[in-house]
């Protein structure tokens, strides 16, 4: 092989290379996805909710989940319990505090991947202005599948518990029984997630075509 056909080899390798290993970022789709919670109420029952609004990213390089990134928010005024005077209390000082801190966040740290593909997601949750580490149990991620409007979408599901006291939200109110109180500590936090792949046009990220 003369030096040029060797030159222009290396180039095309290399360019397929980079190609590879590019990193690829996923949207989450906040139509089709979901941050759920529950929690005990009067110690006797569980009262369940969600937020509406999740928001985010996650980005890796390859297939490699070992090097991925997370990125999310929650706008937590979209809190829903199907109970509007208790959705009003959670918004209140009491607890979340929309009005000072409108959004809880997450942000990666580490990633390993478990037997069968699933993976442990660990990173800093800020919660009424305040951070701590927590881990999340992730499901394996689906294969990709394509839309019929063109995206490229996959899904996945995580699961973590939380102390709320750990994040300021400490109101509770004692109850006759001994011991007993109104509001459990212990969160029970889901995740359902549906991602859409950023598609590449020109150099940039343009957002995914619309979904049903």
């Amino acid at each position: 092989m003369n030096k040029l056909g060797l030159v222009l080899g290396t180039l095309v390798s290399l360019s397929s290379f980079t190609a590879f290993a590019a990193p690829t970022t996923w949207d989450i789709d906040p139509a089709h996805s979901s941050a759920g919670f529950s929690v005990r109420h009067m110690m006797v029952s569980t009262v369940r909710g969600d937020f509406g609004k999740l928001t985010g990213t996650v980005t890796i390089e390859g297939t490699d989940w070992k090097t991925a990134t997370v990125n999310a928010s929650v706008d937590v005024s979209t809190i829903n319990t199907r109970e509007p005077k208790r959705d009003g209390h959670l918004k209140s000082p009491d607890f979340f505090d929309v009005a000072k801190y409108p959004t809880m966040t997450f942000k990666s740290t580490k990633v390993d991947v478990v037997a069968g593909g699933a993976v442990k997601l660990m990173g800093n949750l800020t919660i009424h202005g305040v951070t701590k580490p927590v881990t999340f149990d992730v499901q394996p991620v689906s294969k990709e599948y394509k839309h019929p409007s063109g995206q490229i979408v996959i899904g996945t599901s995580a699961t973590t518990k939380l102390n709320r006291k750990d994040f300021g939200l400490t109101w509770n109110k004692p109850l006759e029984s001994a011991g007993g109180v109104m509001v459990g500590d212990e969160i029970n936090v889901t995740l359902d997630l549906e991602l859409d792949k950023k598609m590449a046009a020109g150099g940039r990220t343009v957002p995914p075509p619309a979904k049903k």
